[in-house]
């Protein structure tokens, strides 16, 4: 500090132990320190901080004569090391004359005088010690309360004006960075001049981190718990369906109602098969969990890899069900895009909301089969609703069993010797082929193909799988096993 004030000392007074009594805490100069009796204050020189000693009260005329004569000497204050009730009287003469008056209850003079001196010398031993009380206090406040508490104690601590200021754009290993995890959601901000918060802020951001980290792990932990059972069930046999409706209750998931499903998938433009940047996840996981806060249907947020999926719960048969949860996923995307940057597309599949533990599988299958059919015509970054009649509908059926899909990919699978290019060939000729009721002519119309060469590699397709395509069965299972395979197609 340049040059302490009366003012600097009431905002160290925790620290020092000061409790103002009288006077102004005005910005009246302190020049120096002095440890001194009433009888000696004739002597002290302006501009001087009286350390008066003693364990009693002065008597009241006492303290009006000191009073007196401190402001007739232009002392900056008087401070008495006892438990000091000042006198009406003394108070108004306090006040006309400019003159401080503290308290200093069980204080040591000695010692008050040497921190009060360091203050005046503004060297790094006064530094270190007012950093080191705005870490301590900083640190008790961090035992109950939040992140609010622990910078307004530090500021008390310190005397100091931190402030936390909004900034998504801070590394989180920076010393002033505020996180919940990796996620910054703003720097700590102080006097530059001021060395003892150049100490203390890097410690005081951290403990404000590790609040706002419990905070939001108290407020979400039910929430987060639910979206591991989701994915579970998302992802298991549906042998196994009935067996999450015990824990779903337990954890307040109400498998019994209406679920639809939104599925979020990120692609690579330069590299489609690269994983979405690390730091992605963790801050749409945040952003979302706070925009679906307080909104009045339930909602859930889980990953499978680097995939999203967003589920909204609510009443069977509310109306606008998946209007509002296209409005909350498209917001997601948008943010999920920002956050990636130009080099990834966020592809959106939206499902349609369904009744129960199956319905939420269906509509989760829905909405992924949704986002990779985009994803695979090239429309990415797009938004995809499921079309759900007919054909389809069946299909997504099927594929939303990992057993189903498994058995019907193991009859394809020896194409897949063939390399991925030559094996997607030879599952688009094939179903046309059985789609056509096996006519070379109507499945070469349709590939823009000579007959002939519909034959050429049809005759590799039977040597490959060495299946009987005239057999009614044979021929309703490649049919099948093509088409799964061909609306789960790798992502291109």
């Amino acid at each position: 500090m340049a040059q302490v004030t009366i003012a600097d000392l009431q905002g160290q007074a925790e620290r020092l132990g000061l409790q103002l009594r009288g006077g102004p805490a005005q910005d009246r100069a302190v020049a120096r320190v002095e440890v001194a009796s009433l009888e000696q204050l004739s002597t002290v020189a302006a501009g001087t901080l009286v350390i008066v000693p003693g364990d009693t009260p002065p008597a009241p005329y006492r303290l009006d004569v000191a009073v007196r004569q401190a402001g007739a000497r232009e002392l900056a204050g008087i401070v008495f090391t006892t438990d000091l009730g000042l006198p009406a009287t003394a108070r108004v003469l306090a006040e006309r004359s400019g003159v401080t008056v503290f308290a200093a209850p069980g204080a040591k003079s000695a010692q008050l005088a040497l921190s009060v001196d360091r203050m005046l010398s503004a060297g790094a031993s006064e530094a270190i010690t007012r950093a080191a009380h705005g870490i301590e206090k900083a640190s008790e406040a961090a035992r109950s309360g939040g992140p609010e508490d622990i910078l307004a104690a530090a500021n008390r601590a310190l005397g100091a004006e931190m402030a936390l200021v909004a900034d998504t754009d801070v590394l989180w290993s920076a010393t002033d960075a505020v996180c919940v995890g990796e996620v910054p959601i703003g720097r700590l901000a102080g006097s530059a001049d001021d060395p003892a918060v150049a100490v203390a802020r890097p410690v005081v951001a951290s403990l404000m981190s590790r609040a706002a980290q419990r905070q939001i792990s108290d407020r979400f932990a039910p929430t987060q718990s639910r979206a591991d059972l989701i994915v579970e069930l998302i992802l298991a046999e549906s042998s196994r369906v009935e067996g999450f409706v015990g824990p779903a209750a337990r954890l307040g998931l109400p498998l019994q109602l209406s679920h639809a499903a939104a599925w979020l998938t990120p692609t690579g433009l330069s590299v489609p098969q690269a994983r979405a940047p690390r730091s992605v996840q963790p801050a749409l996981e945040l952003f979302t969990l706070q925009l679906v806060e307080g909104r009045e249907e339930m909602w859930h947020v889980a990953f499978v890899q680097d995939d999203l999926i967003l589920v909204s719960t609510e009443e069977h048969g509310a109306g606008d069900h998946q209007r509002r949860l296209r409005e909350v996923a498209e917001r997601v995307q948008a943010y999920a895009q920002g956050l990636a940057g130009p080099q990834w597309a966020y592809t959106l599949g939206l499902g349609t909301p369904q009744l129960g533990a199956g319905g939420l599988r269906s509509s989760a299958a829905e909405a992924r089969i949704a986002a990779e059919t985009a994803i695979a015509a090239g429309r990415l970054g797009s938004v995809e609703l499921t079309d759900v009649t007919g054909l389809r509908r069946v299909l997504l059926d099927v594929y939303a069993s990992p057993t189903s899909r498994s058995l019907l990919a193991d009859i394809l699978h020896p194409l897949d010797a063939q390399g991925p290019e030559r094996a997607h060939t030879a599952v688009v000729t094939l179903l046309s082929y059985l789609s056509h009721r096996n006519s070379l002519a109507h499945a070469g119309k349709e590939l823009n193909l000579h007959p002939n060469a519909v034959g050429y590699r049809l005759k590799r397709v039977r040597e490959t799988l060495q299946l009987d395509l005239d057999d009614p069965d044979t021929r309703f299972a490649l049919e099948l096993a093509c088409r799964v395979r061909l609306l789960g197609a790798a992502r291109r």
